[in-house]
């Protein structure tokens, strides 16, 4: 039986909050989700935030995680290529996920044509105007001279450090994101910094038939006319969501495993 080649997608799952115990439990999840589609999956991306925080020193890593980087590892190994696209959480993902599981690492936005269609692709933070204090941490953060100070660190201080500023990050983020809903009475998500970067780009000439992102932790699926769609694919902490492309149409999913 011939089986149809499939893209997959899916971002935000922010392994290793709030504790090691739903933190598994997710792993898990995500590991049983790679296993159900990698019959058929000819590429799968991953679109950022995939840990909470992800620092590589020379010779350690974060503790943890080690079933699904060795899923990873497993497909890859099997010739399906995976791409990594860096989200503000793992933004210190160097070398070590390419080198040891042959995992494509993403650090800008890409535009890619996959079976037959234009993609614009990215983790989605930092993106169009506005966010600027983010903006100005992002460049902090990505100064060399600033990640070979934190590699001064001892490993169980600085990852210590890492997730408890990411986590505070995070909760920042959402309260911002909160209190910006409330302010605008819930403003359409097409009137969004996201959608509309997106819609820029496309009055500039440029032709996406398909923007990816997460970050927003949010799951639509947008119709920006001129045949372009934009797709928020939601997370791995409460909506277990993914897309999946098959060159005719996009779809967001949810997974549900049986237990």
């Amino acid at each position: 039986m011939l089986v149809t080649k499939k893209v997959y997608f899916f971002s935000d799952a922010h392994l290793g909050i709030p504790d090691h115990d739903s933190s598994l439990k997710r792993e898990r999840l995500i590991i049983a989700f790679l296993d159900s589609i990698k019959n058929e999956a000819q590429e799968i991306y991953m679109m950022g935030d995939l840990f909470d925080f992800w620092f590589e020193y020379k010779n350690a890593i974060p503790k943890g995680y080690a079933r699904l980087l060795g899923k990873l590892a497993e497909i890859t190994d099997s010739g399906i290529p995976i791409y990594f696209f860096r989200g503000n959480h793992d933004l210190w993902a160097f070398d070590y996920l390419q080198k040891e599981l042959n995992i494509q690492i993403e650090r800008k936005p890409q535009i890619k044509e996959i079976l037959g269609k234009r993609f614009y692709l990215a983790h989605g933070d930092g993106l169009g105007t506005g966010d600027y204090g983010y903006k100005f941490i992002k460049k902090v953060f990505e100064f060399k001279p600033n990640q070979w100070l934190f590699r001064l660190l001892h490993p169980d201080l600085g990852l210590q450090m890492g997730l408890f500023f990411s986590r505070r990050s995070r909760y920042a983020n959402e309260a911002r994101n909160n209190k910006e809903k409330k302010e605008n009475n819930q403003k359409p998500i097409l009137q969004s910094r996201l959608p509309i970067f997106a819609k820029d780009l496309l009055a500039k000439g440029v032709k996406i038939d398909y923007f990816v992102m997460g970050h927003y932790h949010r799951m639509e699926n947008l119709d920006l006319g001129n045949n372009a769609r934009f797709i928020f694919l939601g997370d791995w902490i409460n909506r277990f969501s993914y897309g999946v492309f098959d060159g005719k149409s996009f779809e967001l999913k949810l997974f549900k495993h049986e237990n």
